[in-house]
């Protein structure tokens, strides 16, 4: 698993497998986010096996399902529930391009200035100046 800091509270990372809640739960991680539409991969787990891995360790699973190209603001402002509640948050995708997108413009709707929000990203190594002309507050 290779997690990448978004910011103190958000982590991404490519997809990953149930045995995976053990580790992230060690560290702190307090919610998975699944950016996966169900049966993206064959090898990917499906949502329940996740979540009962998440429940497992103390770990609460959200599902915000989209496809590559298609974020719409309904999938930000559910990111933005979500961090909202102030836990630790990792996000997974099939490689976290997804993940940072959506978390970006969760932050946009929070008031995060744009400029300072694809810094992050490009310092964890993922390009979301396009999607960040898109998103409006």
């Amino acid at each position: 698993m290779n997690i990448k800091q978004l910011d103190e509270q958000v982590s991404v990372s490519e997809h990953i497998a149930c045995e995976s809640m053990v580790p992230l739960a060690q560290s702190g991680v307090q919610v998975v986010v699944c950016n996966c539409p169900e049966g993206e991969s064959e090898t990917h787990p499906s949502y329940v096996d996740m979540e009962q891995a998440a429940l497992a360790v103390g770990i609460k699973f959200v599902a915000i399902p989209f496809t590559r190209g298609r974020m719409m603001r309904n999938h930000c402002e559910a990111f933005r529930d979500v961090l909202l509640e102030g836990d630790k948050v990792h996000a997974f995708c099939r490689t976290g391009n997804r993940s940072s997108q959506v978390w970006a413009g969760a932050k946009v709707l929070m008031g995060a200035d744009k400029k300072q929000l694809n810094s992050q990203a490009q310092a964890a190594g993922f390009d979301i100046g396009a999607v960040l002309i898109s998103i409006e507050p």
